[in-house]
């Protein structure tokens, strides 16, 4: 069994939503790869039943840190958490991609989008 992986195989840049591209996975944990360009996001989202752990390669972006939209910055080198049902996602504000990868713990951890609080209310 392959336990070395050149991330760079995996990255996939795309126009449209970034790619979530798995790497390897177990029962334990799934290993994904992004590759997140500038103006890209991924939605803020929790997993119920698991924690996420990033590790930033290249790139900066905003990291969300709850439902109110709150974000803060993640850049080259941060390793970031997000505890079982933790609110995270990011968007890369930057003018060069954001790359990470990922570390879904365990690999049935779930997936559930968040609805932001009413935070465009404010600018009608």
């Amino acid at each position: 069994m392959t336990r070395i992986f050149n991330s760079s195989k995996f990255l996939q840049p795309t126009d449209g939503e970034p790619i979530r591209s798995i790497v390897t996975e177990s029962k334990d944990a799934v290993v994904v790869a992004w590759y997140i360009k500038p103006g890209q996001q991924i939605l803020p989202h929790i997993h119920p039943n698991g924690q996420d752990t990033w590790t930033v390669l290249t790139g900066k972006g905003e990291y969300y840190l709850d439902k109110a939209g709150t974000t803060k910055p993640l850049v080259a080198g941060d390793v970031v958490i997000a505890h079982t049902g933790c609110v995270h996602g990011v968007l890369n504000n930057g003018d060069e991609p954001l790359v990470f990868i990922s570390v879904v713990s365990p690999a049935d951890a779930g997936y559930e989008l968040i609805s932001l609080e009413d935070t465009l209310s404010l600018y009608s």
